[in-house]
């Protein structure tokens, strides 16, 4: 059943709500005169350092939102792409970009991702100097940012000063609502595919529209045309118009996708100014939480690990596959996880587990062979030997196996994950060659940290970006 179409009266407010929003946002003009020379005079000058050390530079380009003005103003970093010969070896594409950077930055710090890059200030503005190759085919790049120049020179071709205004209302309406970013820390969308999705269906209005009837996974590619590879859970599959082996949106997921497709739904219905609002950090204290696992009568348990010296989308990854083979194991072992959630602190990861209960039953319904089988004799000798731990059988159980019901050493969701702990691959990087690294405690002995309140609020605070707050709960929380 589609969803149904808002009536003249919301389709007027949200023209006024939107005009109204798009002259809040839009740069002036003497800030983008600004970052216009500053544009010209980092390419200039980062020409000037090549010739000077007589570098193999093949071009510098500043691209992205700060080349096309698509930038949101409180949020502009700018990107200046240092491309070198495709022969040019990974060893020497680092020194050069990395010389190059520091010769017209200052306050560099060099940063990571598929290679080092260099982040510092140029005349007030944040700059990323990555390196990368002058490659002749985007379909064939050498590194991840060699399709730049391309994606580039096809959305300037086709974008107007009206796509623009609304690309940047596009990207304040993701962000209040939290899917803008594609990091693999936020799974949103990232600037490109907005820019993309925008081009195609010519306004945020009409992209709202037409999201709003969307069905995950959704197929913009042409049929027969998507991109090869894709993942089993993808969520949008858009073919990168320069290269078509490559989906756009696959650092997209489905819960950022869902969360979109109800948000056009909901606020073409209603629209207002407060859809665009920024997102306030959310966050949950350890005794709101405590409060609220009373008035559910759940458990926490919270793991600690000791953080490696990872980049984010390296990171974030292997985080989340550490949460899934925790959860996994909590409900291998009889504990029912109702959900979980991870976050990052400075020194460690922070991993939090709601469980319907504390502890595991005192009773473990032992699985046997089905009679007839060689088996059978191992087992009942086992079972019925003098000081056999056996609580209740060996029995036939309804099914025509045997059983047998035995005590539990470990019962409390602690102790149980600490048995478990040697045993789980947690992640190339996060799983603990020594397993007593690992900290595993209920909430209550979890002194309070940033990461740990914005984990809690992912665990108990879960709703939508646009709902508000949650109600206070008995407890007052």
């Amino acid at each position: 059943m589609s969803a149904p179409t808002p009536g003249p009266r919301a389709a007027a407010e949200a023209d006024r709500v939107e005009a109204a929003v798009s002259a809040r946002i839009r740069p002036t003009p003497e800030f983008l005169e600004r970052v216009a020379h500053v544009r010209d005079e980092l390419v200039q000058r980062i020409g000037a350092a090549a010739r000077a050390r007589s570098s193999p530079l093949v071009r510098a380009l500043v691209a992205g939102s700060a080349a096309r003005g698509t930038f949101l103003t409180d949020r502009l970093d700018i990107d200046l792409f240092l491309l070198f010969p495709p022969d040019l070896s990974r060893d020497r594409l680092r020194e050069e970009g990395l010389a190059l950077g520091r010769a017209v930055l200052s306050e560099p710090e060099t940063r990571y991702a598929e290679h080092p890059y260099l982040r510092g200030k140029f005349e007030g503005f944040q700059v990323d100097a990555v390196p990368g190759y002058a490659v002749s085919d985007p379909s064939a790049p050498l590194s991840a940012v060699d399709r730049t120049p391309y994606h580039q020179a096809y959305l300037a071709e086709r974008e107007t000063p009206e796509t623009v205004a609304q690309v940047r209302l596009a990207k304040q309406f993701f962000r209040a609502i939290g899917v803008y970013g594609s990091e693999a820390r936020t799974e949103g969308f990232s600037g490109y595919l907005v820019e993309l999705l925008i081009v195609r269906f010519g306004s945020l209005r009409r992209l709202l529209e037409e999201a709003r009837r969307w069905r995950i996974p959704v197929h913009l590619a042409e049929p027969g045309h998507e991109p090869p590879r894709l993942p089993e859970h993808v969520a949008l599959i858009l073919a990168d118009p320069v290269d078509p082996n490559r989906n756009v949106a696959s650092a997209l997921s489905r819960r950022n996708l869902g969360t979109l497709i109800l948000a056009a739904s909901t606020y073409l219905a209603a629209p207002s100014e407060a859809w665009f609002d920024r997102p306030k950090s959310r966050s949950l204290s350890r005794e709101s939480a405590l409060g609220q696992l009373r008035d559910r009568g759940t458990h926490v348990t919270v793991v600690l690990l000791p953080r490696p010296d990872l980049v984010d989308d390296t990171l974030y990854p292997q985080l989340r596959k550490a949460g899934r083979a925790i959860a996994d194991e909590l409900a291998r072992s009889d504990l029912a996880p109702l959900g979980w959630a991870v976050a990052t602190d400075p020194e460690r990861l922070v991993l939090a587990f709601e469980l319907s209960h504390p502890s595991r039953s005192a009773v473990r319904i032992q699985d046997g062979p089905p009679p007839g089988i060689d088996r059978v004799g191992q087992f009942l000798a086992k079972w019925t030997a003098p000081g056999a731990p056996a609580l209740q059988g060996p029995y036939v159980r309804e099914d025509g196996s045997l059983g047998v019901e035995s005590r539990r050493a470990d019962r409390g969701a602690e102790a149980v994950l600490r048995a478990a702990f040697p045993r789980l691959s947690l992640g190339k990087d996060l799983t603990p060659s020594d397993p007593t690294r690992a900290t595993i405690l209920p909430l209550a002995d979890v002194p309070d940290s940033v990461g740990l309140g914005v984990a809690l609020d992912a665990l108990l605070g879960k709703r939508l970006p646009w709902a508000g707050s949650p109600p206070n709960g008995p407890s007052g929380t």
